[in-house]
């Protein structure tokens, strides 16, 4: 089991193609594999692109100019982007983000604990003094942000030390009721002291009754028709939701690797997290040669024992799914390592977020790999002998019908070029009046508009129209075409075998009797499965959206087992339906009423659309 042939030359484009717009960090490395520059992104195919896209200044220029790979760790949130970035700066020392950042470190707000009267404060730098520190911060602004947010929930005083030992009466802020004045004696030292165990408790995320008496008063202004003192108190809940948000890469301790397997078209992408000294230290993708119908077992099985062949493992593995023989795997690296390995797949708390986060990234990278140009020009290729074409097709299309019981039917159309999916010519229409349900007359409608818009010259005919469907779907087609005066278009339909199951399609091309059939690690096969899944996706989504618009239903209630009273709770817990949408598969899962399945359902309505 070797890995993959030598890559070729980095390619910004091709690379910028499949990269997801999800928040993650990024790594640049140069020609020998050296990190060059780490960086974080709440978006992070704009953040890359810019890096191609814009005009740079000298030293970005330099250090673009020296790369030849970008791995990208992807996150659930933003937050989690920046904690992993200040770990793998601090742990492999970019060159170009000592030259980028001038060697700043991030903010962190200061909790003094050496004076009577403690204060709060922004703090930038070494932590010599005693006290508490919190963060770290994405920027300065967000210290700031949370200080003001503290003023109105914690009467702790932020002013320097020099201004509260020389005033004898209250300032401004005990005016406006966002300090309780110890300089002028208005607080006893014991009172004050509750208030800045509080303060703590609520920067340490222990702000569960801190975001109940919130919901309250939201509550009770709102029943008191007070409406903007109520979105005030949403509006902070939703910030004390975002500063005490869930990390998925803090928190580990000791030595151990993550690794996940994930199998697609008959490739498989094995990601490698490095975890030590409860740091994560990066990943890696592999991307092993596989054979047909082989299973994430067996593949794992195979890839720990030569990846450990010159390596000392970890006291601990964690695996997505445990190997084969997983008691030799342990004896066998035990006796490499010179002490007791385990191998673990069944784990919770951070450590099953580790893995999962293992596991979305392994996806992704094998999804972005099977889109790259190298392995689109094989597949088509494939193509191109697996139907008898002259050449490869330049341009593709398929349709795809969806509704519910013949409701809000949207019909979509998705095109592939030779470098994969073409989404800026994607098209989709919403069909009217037809019989509800009837797939034909929506199929017809949908094609009349599309081509006769071509044939006016709003744009250029496929070499090749995929539908899916057998025999009867290309007849109908096939005559829709002939009316419109279509010509020089090869029309397939893709109809599932024997129960359904993918890998068993047939292939119906308009005037042959008999269906093709291809083998199941068909490079063609996997782009035909490829290009028909995204129609699919791309016309249920649309389906969803005008089904919803049609009922006046938020996402919320598009997601099963998510009733009046838990929705409730996800918007007054988390601050309205925009903090619900940002919020992680974590804070979701800890509102009331939300267990961890549901949570990922929720998550998955609002990103799984990326």
């Amino acid at each position: 089991m070797n890995d993959a042939t030598e890559p070729a030359p980095f390619d910004p484009r091709d690379f910028l193609k499949t990269l997801t717009h999800r928040p993650g960090v990024y790594r640049m490395l140069n020609n020998e594999g050296a990190v060059l520059y780490v960086g974080k992104a709440k978006d992070l195919k704009r953040r890359v692109s810019s890096y191609f896209t814009r005009s740079l200044n000298r030293r970005l220029h330099v250090m673009v100019s020296q790369i030849h790979a970008i791995e990208v760790t992807v996150t659930h949130t933003e937050a989690e982007a920046l904690i992993l970035e200040s770990q793998l700066i601090k742990s492999l020392k970019p060159r170009y983000n000592i030259l980028l950042r001038d060697d700043k470190s991030y903010p962190h707000i200061h909790l003094s604990s050496d004076q009577d009267f403690p204060r709060l404060e922004f703090h930038r730098g070494a932590r010599r003094a005693g006290g508490a520190y919190f963060g770290p911060y994405p920027s300065a602004g967000a210290v700031r942000q949370t200080l003001h947010l503290m003023q109105k929930l914690f009467p702790v005083r932020q002013c320097e030390d020099s201004t509260f030992n020389n005033r004898t009466r209250p300032c401004l802020q005990y005016q406006i009721k966002r300090c309780s004045g110890p300089c002028a004696g208005l607080i006893s030292s014991e009172d004050y002291a509750l208030h800045v165990e509080h303060a703590r408790m609520f920067l340490e995320g222990k702000t569960h009754e801190v975001v109940d008496g919130l919901v309250a008063a939201m509550e009770q202004a709102a029943a008191k028709l007070e409406y903007e003192k109520a979105a005030l108190y949403r509006d902070q809940i939703a910030a004390l939701r975002r500063i005490q948000e869930k990390q998925y890469v803090s928190g580990e301790r000791g030595d151990l690797d993550i690794i996940s397997c994930s199998i697609s078209a008959a490739s498989a992408c094995v990601q490698v997290f490095f975890v030590r000294g409860g740091r994560h230290l990066g990943n890696r993708a592999y991307f092993p040669k596989i054979p047909e119908q082989s299973e994430v077992k067996t593949i794992l099985s195979a890839f720990l024992a030569q990846y450990y062949l010159n390596k000392s493992a970890p006291a601990e593995i964690l695996v997505n799914e445990m190997p084969k023989d997983p008691e030799l795997l342990e004896e066998a690296l035990a006796n490499h390592a010179g002490r007791r390995v385990r191998i673990r797949s069944q784990v919770r708390g951070e450590r099953a977020r580790w893995l999962r986060m293992a596991e979305q990234n392994a996806r992704m990278a094998l999804e972005a790999r099977l889109a790259s140009s190298a392995g689109m020009r094989r597949r088509y290729e494939a193509l191109q002998q697996a139907l008898g074409l002259d050449a490869p097709p330049s341009r593709m299309e398929c349709f795809d019908i969806s509704h519910t019981q013949g409701e809000a039917t949207v019909a979509s159309c998705v095109v592939f070029d030779g470098q994969g999916p073409l989404k800026s010519d994607y098209r989709r229409f919403n069909i009217e009046g037809i019989t509800p349900g009837d797939d034909y007359a929506a199929m017809r409608q949908a094609l009349e508009r599309r081509y006769i818009r071509i044939l006016k010259g709003e744009g250029r005919l496929p070499d090749l129209l995929f539908i899916d469907g057998g025999k009867g779907q290309i007849s109908a087609v096939d005559t829709v075409l002939q009316e419109l005066g279509v010509a020089g278009v090869v029309l397939v339909g893709v109809a599932k075998g024997p129960d359904r199951r993918p890998g068993l399609e047939q292939l119906f091309l308009s005037g042959r009797e008999r269906p093709i059939i291809l083998p199941a690690g068909s490079p063609a096969l996997h782009l035909i499965q490829q290009i028909r899944d995204e129609a699919h996706r791309f016309a249920i989504t649309g389906h969803r959206q005008r089904r919803r618009r049609s009922r006046g239903r938020s996402v919320l209630e598009s997601v099963p087992g998510i009733g009046p009273k838990r929705r409730q709770n996800l918007l007054r817990q988390l601050g309205g339906l925009k903090e619900v949408a940002r919020a992680g598969i974590e804070d979701l899962a800890r509102v009331e009423g939300i267990n961890r399945t549901l949570a990922e359902q929720i998550y998955q309505a609002f990103h799984g659309e990326d």
